[in-house]
C-alpha cells in the first residue's frame, strides 16, 4: 500500500500540497496500489534510450576551472538547460556543464556526478535537478541526497531542486498518487538540509503551490515547463539560488 497522507509533517504537508487542489481540480479519490505499483504512480519506464544533454570533456573542463556549475538532471532538466546556461552566464559570469538525461532515477545522476568527481574533479557548486523520476519509488531519495552530499564534501554547495509532479494525463487517482509522492521526495530534502548546511533547496514546488492560478501557464502535461513561461520562471528560481550559493 502507498503511504499515508497522515504520514506527512502537519506544517510541511500544509505546503507541499497546495498546488494539488489545481493540479487535480479539487478532486480527493483515494487510490488503490497494486504489488507491482507500490506507491500509486506507476512504474518507472527504460530510460537508458531517452535523449540527453551531455557536455563536451573540454566544457567541463572549462566550468571547473573557471568557478562555474556541474549540473545533473532529467528531461526537464535536458528541456531547459541551454536555457539556463544562457541565463547564468549572462547574469552571473558563471559556465554550466551539464549531464542530463530524461527518465533517469536520482541514483544514476549520482553515478554521473560520482564519475564526474574521480574523472575532472568537481567545482565548488552542484547543481541536482533531479527527483522528478523519483516518484514511482519515494522512500529511495534520502540515500541518494546523502550519497551526494558525501561526494561534494563539506565545503561545496549542492543546489537541488525540488519536484513538483500530477501527470494531466493520468487518471485522478494517478495525479493524487504523484503529488503525494512529490511531498514525499521534497520532504527527504529538507530533511537532509538538516543534516547538511551546504545543502540549498531551490523550492519549485512550494513557487507553483503559492500561485495555483499560474500551473497551466507553468507546467506541461503536469510535469515538464511551458516554453517560455515556465522555463523562464524555473530557470529564473534556480539561477538566484545558485547566485545566493556563489555570494555564501
Amino acid at each position: 500500500m502507498g503511504i499515508s497522507l497522515s504520514n506527512f509533517k502537519p506544517n510541511r504537508r500544509q505546503i507541499l500540497l497546495a498546488g494539488a487542489v489545481a493540479a487535480v481540480g479539487g478532486v480527493v479519490v483515494a487510490e488503490k496500489s497494486s504489488a507491482a505499483d507500490l506507491y500509486g504512480s506507476g512504474q518507472l519506464t527504460d530510460w537508458t534510450t531517452l535523449s540527453r544533454e551531455i557536455s563536451s570533456a573540454a566544457t567541463i573542463a572549462y566550468a571547473r576551472d573557471n568557478d562555474g556549475v556541474y549540473m545533473f538532471g532529467d528531461s526537464i532538466a535536458v528541456q531547459d538547460g541551454r536555457e539556463l546556461t544562457i541565463r547564468l552566464k549572462a547574469r552571473t559570469g558563471s559556465p554550466l556543464a551539464m549531464h542530463n538525461w530524461s527518465g533517469r532515477p536520482t541514483l544514476f545522476a549520482v553515478d554521473a556526478l560520482e564519475n564526474w568527481a574521480l574523472k575532472y574533479r568537481l567545482p565548488r557548486r552542484i547543481l541536482m535537478a533531479t527527483g522528478t523520476n523519483d516518484i514511482f519509488n519515494p522512500p529511495v531519495l534520502a540515500a541518494q541526497v546523502d550519497r551526494t552530499m558525501r561526494i561534494a564534501g563539506p565545503t561545496r554547495t549542492v543546489v537541488w531542486v525540488n519536484t513538483q509532479v500530477a501527470r494531466t494525463g493520468q487518471p485522478v487517482p494517478v495525479q493524487v498518487a504523484d503529488q503525494r509522492n512529490s511531498g514525499w521526495v521534497n520532504l527527504q530534502l529538507y530533511d537532509a538540509q538538516k543534516k547538511y548546511p551546504n545543502l540549498r533547496i531551490v523550492g519549485w514546488a512550494e513557487y507553483l503551490a503559492a500561485k495555483p492560478s499560474l500551473l497551466p501557464q507553468c507546467l506541461s502535461e503536469g510535469v515538464h515547463t511551458t516554453v517560455p513561461f515556465g522555463q523562464n520562471a524555473r530557470n529564473e528560481l534556480i539561477v538566484q539560488g545558485l547566485a545566493t550559493a556563489n555570494a555564501a
